[in-house]
């Protein structure tokens, strides 16, 4: 049985969320985001800033959605009133990035620039070695630093590559000279 289904969802101020058939619709202030949600196997109550969320029947499919869905909807909810952020770093001798508009252009070692076209809704701002992405759809920001640290990930000899601003390389010692 889940605990985290049970758990009621709080709507802060300046946010709203609406059903619509089938689709849950949430706007805050950074953005509006939208979520398909199974009304067969799940009930949902908005009551002025609380979201409710109660099982149909007790089958194991109700039983997965149950927590699933609370989760993603709670995390649609910080997403549209705070915004999740991601920060990564790159470190290598003439490894450069800058952003010019929705555009991420990387020098990293190889014989060409790597252009990268953010989502819409994804902001990213580089300073230093830190490129820091920004937006209200969890998964996206997730999966955009997923896809920028994937050009470059880091090696454990030299520590060379991209790694997330909390990550923790575990560093190898190299060959050791001829005897």
């Amino acid at each position: 049985m889940s605990r985290i289904g049970k758990l009621p969802i709080i709507i802060p101020e300046g946010t709203s969320a609406i059903i619509n058939g089938h689709t849950l619709d949430i706007v805050g202030k950074k953005g509006e985001l939208k979520q398909a949600i199974n009304q067969t196997k799940l009930n949902f109550e908005i009551e002025s800033n609380v979201i409710k969320i109660t099982k149909k029947t007790e089958d194991r499919e109700s039983a997965s959605l149950y927590g699933l869905t609370r989760t993603l909807i709670a995390n649609m909810i910080i997403g549209v009133s705070e915004g999740f952020k991601k920060e990564l770093e790159f470190n290598g001798i003439g490894y450069r990035a800058s952003v010019a508009g929705q555009e991420l252009t990387l020098s990293l070692g190889y014989s060409h620039p790597i252009i990268y076209q953010a989502p819409e809704g994804i902001q990213i701002s580089v300073e230093k070695n830190k490129i820091t992405i920004l937006g209200a759809d969890k998964q996206k920001v997730g999966q955009v630093a997923a896809e920028i640290r994937s050009f470059r990930k880091p090696e454990p000899y030299k520590g060379k590559g991209i790694k997330y601003a909390d990550e923790v390389i575990r560093r190898k010692a190299g060959k050791t000279g001829a005897k």
